[in-house]
């Protein structure tokens, strides 16, 4: 029941594809009547999400595009019985022919032509099957379906075929395949599933999200919806039942055409996300060699593919369809988004320099499956009645267009970070321990030899000094044995030898006495001689036990190298750890400021999420517990005005009084809701009158000033931003020290909400047109001089407490609602000082200029967001009517963006009054001759 009508490739239609085998680009046939009018698909291998991921060249399978008949159901049977079908199918010849009569027919030529007996797995198997096998292989890829209601692109795309298996549409299929193809421990798949009703984004699988922001990368220009809800998907089944809920959530009415036609686009995201295998070498603990350590230092590469599966409601002409009331709006919603991708379709097919692409969120978020980087197939659907011939043709006609658009294929790779990050801990751990390990081992090595060497030593110097006093005492103990030999013998020989006779043997015994004690004497010296011997040998044992003492301190010294030079290979690798660290916490902050710029939730929203049924008491509260109780839960009826009747209604109940002392509870949650009601109070002009009276701007600044939540900052600087529209209250808040802590706020805050809240507050400070208007009305009753000079005064406040570095200041947040309020402040607060000038109540270059606000101004000139722009350029206007700020702003390039302004600018008054200042500014006149600017 659905027609497929190709495949979008950077503007213009084709079915080439990159052979694997020899990367040949093959020519088929175009779409158009003529062969030789098709084009070249191109497909750009790319790093995607990250530039140092190494680009691999995918190969993309074949696109087929085909149409598809849907039968002629009961009605057409008994309506157009008599009649022929509008439409003839040549499925041999891959040509569509329509009957404008019954001689004449224009032919149209697709890829495949399916008949409507064409089965549910033909039609995936030639349509979506290609694209499903490309996002497998890491690129985005798109199906979508196109067609006037009742002709079937639901069956095609979301039946879940739970009675009968083989009508099962492509979601079913393709999630089958993704599954089938995946490993759930390496690799995961989530889905999203939205649709767009009344241009809203809304979350089918939480209802209560009714509100997605839509967000484009400005360098890569992707698209992305970080509110929606993403489901992790483990089998089919749980896949299934996520369709079953989606689809009971779409809205959907009874036509004429269609008994459940409808009425809004789905869109299915399936995220894809696997691991490259063979990409990178994997780390061994066992194995230290460097080179090897130095491959596994390579981060793992994981490719991300996403399929986008759009199921468009049908167009459809009122009068046929018969919608009427709301189901007329939704008509009419339809119809505009459908219009609008036409136009983008006929600009692209046309190579137009200018796509409108923001015309509508359904263009936006379709921006990469149309002249993009995602590989599409468009499922466009016709039906067989000749009633119906007029959207038959529109329809075919559109997936003629269509299938000349070309898109660039591009891979969408990146580095694990995470994955190499805990690789590098585990090696880490492991080096570190082995290291330890070592180094123990070694230290006790080192003992244990020096223990001992002491050993030895001292061993060797206690036998030294035994074996030297044994000898001392031996040879003392021989020497006094001798001498007492000596002198028992003399004694004897005394005794015997008497007289003088005896004189001559006497003489011959002593002979022999000298002559013994020489020979023992001789003994002697001999045994000293082997003893300093021995003494030598222990001499030269000690010095050889000090060299292998000093060869263990030397073994000892390179050991320490050794552990010097691991050490500083466990530097190195911490450094290497620490690089890849930053570079993920890096990009982790980039993807936290993508994060942050999405937060777009004010109180006015947080407030309608959380009405309940009205049918509370109308007793007025009168204890403490049940006025909490109705801060806490504000009764809603209905969005827009039941809100604001409920807080007038627990405005009237509970009295402004006790809803401002909540303002001081200890319960944090308490606090929050009282602030939220006293921000809807303020919202209303004959509210705010009484919240100053009754002390609510003192509670309001006290917790900018206690408060360290940054919900009741955000709050409280909105309800502030509402008093600020108040002449009297300016004064009032300035006086009060309003401006230094709505600037202190500012510089602590990184909540984008509550930056814009802030920037709000200070721009309503600066200067109110509402009010400026006002005083310019009333200029009769109070005088223009005095109102310029309250507001000179006023402004030279705000300066001196910091209000224009503040807002300067914000700019750092870059989300396009902060900068249009900072813009907005800069623009109020230039154009009152553009009136002090000219009543002569201040003179003196701008306090703008002199606070370095110039240079940002110019840089931001020509701002892509038209609310940025338009007050910059309004900004730039009020400052170049004063002649004394005519040379900072020529210096600062301001002139080149006044010519631009007063030649380009789209709002005439605003190009009325540039023209008006150059013309009557005699230093811009001067300045434009000497550049030989021809301006009139």
């Amino acid at each position: 029941m659905a027609t497929t009508a190709g495949v979008y490739r950077n503007g213009n239609y084709s079915r080439n594809s990159l052979n694997t085998n020899n990367n040949k680009v093959e020519k088929p046939l175009s779409v158009n009547s003529n062969p030789k009018n098709s084009l070249k698909s191109k497909s750009l291998p790319g790093s995607g999400l990250r530039k140092s991921a190494p680009p691999s060249l995918g190969a993309a399978k074949d696109d087929t595009g085909a149409v598809r008949l849907r039968p002629r159901n009961e009605e057409e049977m008994v309506a157009d019985a008599d009649f022929a079908d509008c439409v003839e199918l040549q499925p041999e010849v891959k040509r569509l022919k329509l009957r404008k009569n019954n001689w004449d027919s224009d032919t149209y030529e697709f890829d495949e032509v399916l008949t409507e007996f064409a089965s549910q797995k033909r039609v995936y198997e030639v349509v979506a099957k290609p694209v499903v096998e490309s996002v497998m292989d890491g690129y985005n890829g798109t199906v979508m379906a196109y067609g006037q209601t009742g002709t079937g692109k639901t069956y095609t795309l979301g039946r879940l075929g739970e009675e009968d298996t083989a009508a099962r549409g492509i979601m079913v299929r393709a999630m089958e395949d993704i599954l089938a193809d995946v490993s759930l421990e390496t690799d995961s798949v989530s889905v999203s599933y939205l649709q767009l009703y009344m241009e809203t984004i809304q979350d089918l699988l939480d209802p209560t999200n009714d509100n997605i922001s839509i967000v484009e990368d400005p360098k890569s220009g992707d698209v992305s919806l970080p509110g929606a809800s993403l489901v992790e998907i483990r089998n089919q089944q749980s896949f299934v039942e996520l369709l079953r809920i989606g689809e009971a959530h779409r809205f959907a009415a009874n036509t004429k055409l269609n008994t459940e036609s409808s009425r809004s686009h789905a869109i299915l995201m399936v995220h894809v996300k696997r691991s490259v295998k063979g990409r990178d070498s994997i780390l061994s603990s066992e194995n230290g060699n460097n080179s090897l350590m130095a491959k596994s230092l390579k981060p793992p590469i994981v490719r991300k593919g996403k399929l986008v599966v759009v199921d468009l409601a049908g167009s459809e002409r009122i009068d046929k369809s018969g919608s009427e009331g709301h189901t007329l709006e939704e008509a009419k919603s339809i119809n505009l988004s459908l219009s609008a991708l036409g136009k983008c379709i006929n600009a692209l097919a046309e190579n137009s320099a200018h796509v409108p692409i923001r015309d509508s969120k359904l263009t936006r978020l379709l921006r990469d499956s149309f002249g993009g980087t995602a590989r599409t197939s468009l499922v466009i659907t016709i039906g067989p009645s000749p009633r119906h011939r007029g959207e038959t043709a529109s329809t075919i006609m559109f997936g003629q267009r269509a299938m000349k658009v070309e898109n660039m294929l591009k891979l969408k790779e990146e580095f694990d970070y995470k994955s190499l990050s805990r690789r590098l801990d585990i090696q880490l751990e492991k080096l570190i321990a082995e290291h330890e390990k070592q180094q123990k081992a070694f230290e006790n090595e080192i003992e244990r030899v020096t223990t001992e060497a002491k050993h030895q030593i001292l061993e060797s110097e206690r036998n030294y000094a035994v074996e030297l006093e044994k000898e001392r005492l031996n040879y003392q103990k021989e020497y006094m044995e001798s001498i007492k030999k000596l002198e028992e013998k003399w004694m004897m020989n005394q005794q015997k030898c008497a007289g003088g006779e005896n004189a001559a043997g006497l003489k011959d015994e002593s002979s022999n006495w000298i002559s013994n004690g020489e020979d023992s004497r001789v003994a002697n010296m001999e045994e000293l001689s082997e003893m300093k011997k021995k003494l030598q040998k222990e001499t030269l044992l000690r010095k050889a036990a000090e060299e292998e003492v000093n060869k263990l301190k030397s073994q000892l010294a390179e050991l320490k190298k050794s552990e010097a030079s691991a050490k500083s290979d466990i530097s190195k690798l911490q450094k290497m750890l620490e690089d890849e660290a930053c570079q993920k916490e890096k990009l982790e902050g980039e993807i936290t400021i993508l994060q942050s710029q999405l937060l777009q939730i004010s109180f006015e929203a947080d407030e309608t999420a959380r009405r309940i049924d009205n049918g509370g008491s109308e007793k007025v509260p009168g204890s403490l517990d049940s006025l909490l109780s109705q801060v806490r839960q504000p009764q809603t009826n209905d969005l827009g005005n039941g809100e604001k009747s409920s807080i007038a209604k627990l405005f009237e109940q509970v009295g402004l009084q006790r809803i401002l002392s909540l303002l001081e509870a200890e319960d944090v949650d308490v606090r929050i809701h009282a602030v939220k009601v006293v921000a809807n109070l303020a919202a209303e002009e004959t509210n705010q009158e009484k919240i100053v009276e009754a002390g609510g701007l003192k509670s309001l600044l006290m917790l900018l000033r206690s408060s360290e939540d940054e919900t009741i900052h955000r709050v409280a600087a909105g309800a502030i931003a509402n008093l600020a529209m108040n002449e009297t209250n300016q004064e009032l808040i300035m006086s009060q020290g309003g401006i230094r802590l709505l600037s202190m706020t500012a510089g602590s805050a990184e909540d984008p909400q509550t930056l814009r809240m802030v920037a709000g507050a200070i721009a309503n400070l600066c200067g109110n047109d509402k009010k400026a208007e006002e005083n310019d009305e009333a200029a009769c009753v109070r005088c223009e001089r005095e109102l310029c000079y309250n507001l000179n005064k006023l402004q030279m406040k705000l300066r001196g407490e910091g209000g224009i570095k503040a807002l300067l200041g914000m700019v750092r947040c870059r989300h396009p609602d902060v900068l249009a309020q900072v813009a907005r402040g800069i623009a109020n607060f230039a154009k009152c000082e553009s009136r002090a000038s000219t009543q002569g109540t201040k003179n003196g270059r701008s306090l703008l200029i002199e606070d370095g606000v110039l240079p940002w101004i110019v840089q931001n000139s020509n701002n892509e967001a038209s609310p940025i722009r338009r007050h910059i350029e309004l900004a730039l206007c009020h400052l170049a009517q004063h002649e004394v700020n005519a040379k900072d702003m020529i210096s600062g390039g301001a002139l080149w963006e006044l010519v631009r302004i007063s030649r380009d600018c789209s709002r005439e008054d605003i190009r009325t009054l540039a023209h008006r200042t150059l013309t009557s500014s005699p230093t811009f006149q001067a300045e434009m001759r000497r550049l030989g600017i021809d301006y009139q």
